[in-house]
């Protein structure tokens, strides 16, 4: 059984600064892409960030560019997600996701965290 617990987030002013960790626990042969994602009342969720399994590629939501970093720790199954410069519109509910190999069979499926609140007001 595969769970990803995010941690980390919390209220923060306007400009401030936020650590995001997801880990990953369970029967794990592998992990592939690692991501966070984010969903704001009444939105649709997006993407804000994803890293491949060896940390050399990652991609960012135009809106986050600059002020976000996702990075990743294999030895611990954790990915990380430094948030910097925040502002209100960052506002949301994120989620950690994953492509994990659970099986020997080589399958590589998706997994979603619970989610963690971030909330950026004066």
């Amino acid at each position: 059984q595969v769970q990803l617990v995010e941690s980390g987030g919390g209220l923060v002013q306007p400009g401030g600064s936020l650590r995001l960790s997801c880990a990953a626990s369970g029967t794990i042969f592998s992990i592939n892409d690692m991501g966070w994602y984010r969903q704001a009342p009444g939105k649709q969720r997006d993407l804000v960030a994803t890293i491949s399994s060896g940390g050399s590629y990652t991609n960012y939501a135009d809106s986050v560019k600059g002020r976000f970093t996702i990075s990743r720790d294999n030895s611990k199954n954790t990915v990380y997600l430094q948030m910097n410069s925040l502002k209100p519109e960052d506002t949301a509910v994120y989620y950690c996701n994953a492509d994990i190999q659970a099986t020997m069979d080589f399958r590589l499926l998706n997994y979603w965290g619970q989610g963690t609140q971030v909330t950026v007001r004066s």
